[in-house]
This record gives C-alpha cells, structure tokens and sequence, in this order.
C-alpha cells in the first residue's frame, strides 16, 4: 500500500538572496534620492555667445583629421546627452579618435524669446555658428551632424548654406512629417485645426518644459512609464544604476521651447509637412533639400519609440548628394547617444571623409 508522503513547504517557494533584496532596494532609494550626477566632463572652451545660445569647442586629444565637427541638438532638450558619461560620451568618444568637436547649445529660452522663430534660429544662430566655427578651426569645410530634430534642422540649413559643408550626418532625423508617432487624436486634432496652437502660444509665449515632458512622456508610453521598472528590477547592477539615473535627469530635465519657433513646426512641418515637398521658407530662400549636394550620411535606431525609419528614409531620395549612405542600428532614440555607440558609427564612415593629417 502507496503511502502518501509530505513535501516540506520550503521546498515549495524559492528562498530569497535577503542580502541581494536589500541591497536592490537600497540602490533604489540611492538613485532616486541622492544629488544629481555630474554631466558634460569633456573640456571645453566657449567660441562665441548670442542670446541664450552658446557656441562650445571641444579639442581634439591628438588631432587626425582636418575637417571638425559642428553638432546641432534639438530644441527640446538638453545637449548634455552627447556629453553624458566618462567612457561612454560621443564628444569624449570622438576627440579621442582625433576630431575637432563644436557643438551649438541653443540654451533655454526665456518669455522675452517668444518671437524667436525658425528662421532666426537657422538663418542667424546656426549659420553665425558654423561661420565661427570654421574661423577658429581655420578650415575650409566643415561636418554637420544632427541629432533628433537638431538633425532636421542641419537638413534644413544645408539646403539654404552658403558656407562649405562637406559632410552632412543625420540621426534618429524626422524629415517626412506625415507618419506620426503618439495619440491619433493629436495628429487629427493638429492636422484638422481642432487643437488651436496658435491661441496657446499668444496665452504662454512660449512651451512650458512641464508641457514638453508630457508631450514626451505621452509619445513615449509605456516605454517611459516602464523607466521605473526597470530600474527596480536591475538596481543591483550599478552600472545600470548610475546610467538610469543619468538618462533619467536628462529626461526630466526638459527646456523651454520658442512660442514662434514651436508655431513654425506645428504648423509648416507637421501639419503642411512643407519639408518634404519643397515648399518650407527660411529666410526669404526655399529650403528644397535637393539644394544638398553634401556627403550625406543617415542613422536609424531599429528600436526608436519616437521616430519611425519612415520620417527619416525619405532624405535619401531628396537631396542631390552622390555620396550617401543609410544604416539601421540595433539601437533606441536616446540609447544611440547614450551607449557611445554613436561616436563609433559616425567615425566608421566620417574617418573617410573627414582629410586625414
């Protein structure tokens, strides 16, 4: 005769590492309490200042290549993301392997900006920038390289630049305004007239950074939400710790955006998608991308949440460049800059390109 036999309940649930739950939990606590870590540690110097904006130069450790590169951020945020870790920086990354670095931080608007438009901030900030980086670089040409809608805007300067460019470099770029990444019942409301963007902006001046956070934490749902989760699943891992609690500070970390320049986008490039057929004016000159006869270079990230391969593709088949070249990296909107990865990409094809000393 069978006899049944007990299974000590122990056996049923899995023992717990006590010390390696403590010690998650405390990292958590750390992460969200502790002072703010330090960005953008590459050595800088300023070039030139107009308003809010800053023209920055970061020298190159042992200088390779003669033509430098000048980078455009987005208007949206911070360009401290291209500067966010020891080891990991795209600008520490890329004045290691022998560029001259410049970066134009557009710096955060105040209420007396509100009539800051896209022209002013393409056809006078940018264009005086890149004219001021090519005099103290004492070069002939010079790179632009966009990132997120710093890379629209580069594509947009290019096309009405009279200054030499040699090489245009865009990522994670929207170009083709049409797809649409959020809530459907943004893109009807812009595109139907039913959200009055122009009221908003005679009552606010300007797009409060609370406001630019939601429109971002909205787009970017459950992805941003689910930030938290994987924080407390992965706290013990300090190196992931200490990288969430800088892409989390950047993401928060939100700036103004010009009421003009904000009026501009919503309505010329995402409502009218004027970009995309020509039809976009800056500064009395038609910005036609067919105008760019630079060496063109265009980044996707095949897990970007913000903009779709589709918003940035259509590039290739309007500008005039004979050189150009598109890749997908296995890679995220913001994880592109934040791994370093994207100083490898950009050397991998600039090296080339760039005039070897």
């Amino acid at each position: 005769m069978a006899m049944a036999t007990e299974t000590p309940i122990k056996n049923l649930i899995p023992e717990s590492d006590y010390e390696k739950e403590a010690n998650r939990w405390n990292n958590v606590l750390k992460a969200l309490t502790e002072p703010e870590p330090k960005m953008g540690h590459t050595p800088r110097a300023e070039v030139w200042r107009k308003n809010k904006s800053v023209l920055w130069h970061y020298p190159s450790k042992q200088r390779k290549y003669e033509i430098p590169l000048f980078f455009v951020y987005s208007l949206f945020n911070k360009p401290y993301i291209l500067d966010v870790a020891p080891k990991t920086s795209v600008i520490e990354g890329l004045t290691n392997m022998g560029y001259e670095v410049y970066l134009l931080d557009w710096g955060a608007p105040g209420y007396e900006d509100k009539k800051i438009g896209l022209d002013t901030y393409i056809d006078k900030y940018l264009r005086t920038a890149v004219k001021r980086a090519i005099r103290h670089s004492g070069v002939n040409e010079i790179t632009l390289v966009g990132y997120c809608l710093g890379g629209t805007i580069a594509s947009i300067y290019a096309s009405i630049a009279d200054e030499p460019i040699k090489n245009l470099i865009v990522a994670t770029v929207p170009i083709d305004f049409q797809p649409f990444i959020g809530p459907d019942k943004w893109a009807e409301g812009l595109r139907q007239g039913d959200i009055n963007i122009d009221h908003f902006i005679d009552v606010y001046g300007n797009i409060p950074p609370k406001m630019v956070e939601g429109m971002f934490r909205a787009i970017g749902a459950p992805v941003y939400f689910s930030n938290y989760t994987m924080l407390l699943a992965r706290a013990h891992d300090h190196r992931y710790v200490d990288k969430w609690r800088r892409m989390n500070k950047w993401t928060l970390d939100q700036v103004p955006f010009a009421g003009e320049a904000y009026r501009q986008l919503a309505t010329e490039l995402f409502k009218e998608n004027k970009l995309v057929k020509g039809e976009l004016i800056i500064g009395n000159k038609k910005a036609d991308l067919k105008n760019i006869e630079a060496n063109l270079f265009v980044i996707s990230g095949s897990r970007d949440n913000l903009v779709l391969e589709e918003q940035s593709k259509p590039i290739m088949d309007l500008v005039s460049s004979e050189d150009k070249t598109y890749v997908v990296v296995e890679s995220g909107h913001v994880g592109l800059a934040l791994s370093g990865l994207f100083a490898k990409i950009v050397d991998q094809w600039a090296s080339s390109r760039s005039n070897q000393l």
